[in-house]
């Protein structure tokens, strides 16, 4: 079992970045891949970034790409997304995800934490 637990959502405007945090209950958390997930308002949930267990290897979605940097400390058993000229379009809640597998634009993770919202003005 792992539970993960998401921070630093606030409300910011276009151009600000952020830097969103999960702490992970993880005995060994190298031994799951982590991604960020994001749902906007009246839309479904859509794959943000995503990073292997090791921090080797990091993927992004097309609308982040440039923007958006995904890392971890598994010593600190934590995953991190910082976030770059945000725009109103990233208005959404924001969810840390892991499994022992690759996280992908087509998965879905088991293990998901409560989400954290960030709301971007224009």
């Amino acid at each position: 079992q792992v539970q993960l637990v998401e921070s630093g959502g606030e409300l910011v405007q276009a151009g600000d970045s952020l830097r969103l945090s999960c702490a992970a209950s993880a005995r060994t958390l190298s031994d799951y891949c982590m991604g960020w997930f994001r749902q906007p308002p009246g839309k479904e949930r859509e794959f943000v970034a995503a990073i292997s267990w090791r921090g080797t290897t990091r993927s992004y979605a097309d609308s982040v790409l440039g923007r958006f940097t995904i890392s971890r400390d598994n010593a600190k058993k934590m995953v991190y997304l910082q976030m770059n000229r945000l725009k109103p379009e990233d208005t959404a809640v924001y969810y840390c995800a892991a499994d022992r597998n690759m996280v992908r634009s087509d998965t879905k993770p088991d293990y998901w934490g409560q989400g954290t919202q960030v709301t971007v003005s224009s």
